[in-house]
């Protein structure tokens, strides 16, 4: 995609390409697009780019409901009442 080289060629010596760098440079990018401006960027997609982005959406949703649910599974045990003499 013309955007992420563009992305990488300016910021290749800048950051280190960790994590953190990439994380912060993708919502920097993000916050200045408009619905528009996605729709045209996935335009400009082949079929195999589409797919690599639809996978990861897609894995990464489930790692978040399949985490979100097993946080929520983790409830204080529940102990029947008991009368003790």
């Amino acid at each position: 995609m013309k955007l992420i080289e563009e992305l990488y060629n300016m910021y290749r010596d800048k950051m280190t390409g960790d994590e953190e760098d990439i994380d912060m440079l993708t919502f920097a990018v993000l916050e200045q697009l408009d619905r528009k401006e996605i729709f045209e960027l996935l335009q400009e997609m082949d079929d195999q780019e589409l797919t690599n982005l639809m996978g990861l959406y897609i894995i990464e949703t489930l790692k978040g409901k399949f985490a979100q649910n097993s946080m929520s599974d983790t409830k204080p045990t529940h102990f029947p009442p008991r009368n003790i003499h």
